[in-house]
């Protein structure tokens, strides 16, 4: 009962969240609220499916299949942050584990090089599982958290639940294996403005860089982000990137300019180029401010 009522978002929060604006549809047709001086809809977006949203008022500025239930790879890590940290005791020590690296061993998933032995505190491993997207971290974090991993899963899917993000499932921490867990484009926006309302994640997230000096019980580790876009265009305030094979090349971001807040999301920008998810962002975020 404890669980559930953590869980609960005041209910302003929750419409405010996650109400669909007047203008949105569903399906594959592109839809736009355009700013004053920009092109009618952004060019050159390749992604599959991409929602674009203004993170104060939550209108829907553009999509593209916002509604279309698809894998989102390592984006599903913002979940596992979110959990973490509403779950708090940050400064707990976790044991890494043989066992939180076989995940991403299996399925050549993204580590932070955890070492088996060490231990390390939730507070830092929350940087080893969003800048350099570990599925070791995630495991770990996940085994401590649950406890267990199918504890922590239904963490997440009831976190889901209780943000109504009705077309969203977890199966895993990590994201992995690739084929497992769906969202959608409109859900993973709705919830990166939620994510970033949470100070901690949104510091965390906005890092290049995390050192973790060797200290008593674990060694130095040094984590920096995947997302490329954090040192491309400086209006950005993270969140995360997101790659599997069925996912393809993802990418769930959020920038800042001139006092306005933009969070948006491409999904499976390419199968095959990782610049492909940071070229469609920088395009939409030029568009949604404007340029």
């Amino acid at each position: 009962m404890r669980m559930i009522l953590a869980l609960l978002v005041p209910p302003v929060l929750l419409a405010s969240l996650l109400a669909p604006p007047a203008t949105a549809q569903t399906g594959t047709q592109p839809v736009a609220t355009s700013p004053a001086t920009a092109p009618t809809a952004p060019r050159g977006v390749q992604a599959r499916a991409a929602y674009l949203a203004d993170a104060g008022t939550g209108a829907a500025l553009w999509s593209r299949s916002p509604d279309v239930r698809r894998p989102i790879g390592s984006i599903t890590k913002v979940m596992t942050a979110l959990v973490v940290l509403r779950e708090g005791d940050l400064d707990r020590q976790i044991r890494i584990k043989r066992s939180h690296l076989a995940i991403a061993a299996a399925n050549d998933g993204s580590t932070a090089g955890l070492r088996p032995g060490d231990r390390i505190r939730a507070r830092d491993l929350l940087n080893a599982l969003m800048l350099p997207s570990g599925c070791d971290a995630a495991d770990a974090l996940a085994d401590a958290y649950g406890p267990g991993r199918r504890a922590f899963v239904r963490k997440m899917n009831l976190t889901a639940q209780s943000l109504g993000l009705r077309r969203t499932r977890y199966a895993e921490a990590s994201g992995l294996p690739s084929k497992t867990g769906r969202s959608t484009a409109r859900d993973q926006v709705a919830l990166g403005r939620y994510a970033l309302r949470q100070p901690e994640f949104a510091r965390i997230v906005k890092r290049s860089r995390y050192v973790l000096p060797a200290g008593d019980g674990h060694r130095r580790y040094v984590w920096r982000t995947t997302n490329h876009l954090l040192r491309q265009r400086p209006e950005t305030l993270g969140i995360k990137t997101g790659y599997t094979r069925a996912a393809g090349y993802s990418l769930l971001f959020a920038a800042r300019r001139n006092g306005r807040t933009l969070v948006g999301v491409v999904l499976d920008s390419s199968k095959t180029r990782n610049s492909a998810r940071f070229k469609d962002a920088a395009r939409l975020m030029s568009w949604g401010f404007g340029w």
